[in-house]
């Protein structure tokens, strides 16, 4: 993967397009990645696009389940769970 800063792109951004034909490429600033910047064929913008949003929800879970493994509450029982949910709304409908 080819990393490309921030200024380098701001300088010259002919060099995005000529880049990002071969591989994807990390944008950087500051020397840390901000983005990921990812070559599309004419047409398959929208599919790229639902992919990516689609393995971002994928990894959201992938965290979500580990935290819950972390805390010990990933074996709580469908009873346990809506006890937790009554609980929460009631103290928030007393504030």
């Amino acid at each position: 993967m080819k990393y490309l800063s921030s200024r380098d792109l701001r300088n010259t951004p002919g060099v995005l397009k000529d880049q990002v034909r071969d591989e994807d490429l990390v944008l950087t600033a500051n020397g840390r990645p901000v983005a990921i910047v990812v070559g599309v064929d004419d047409g398959d913008i929208e599919e790229t696009l639902a992919l990516i949003r689609q393995a971002r929800a994928m990894r959201a879970v992938s965290r979500l389940r580990r935290g819950a493994a972390e805390r010990g509450v990933d074996a709580l029982s469908q009873a346990e769970i809506q006890r937790e949910i009554d609980e929460a709304r009631a103290t928030r409908g007393r504030r």
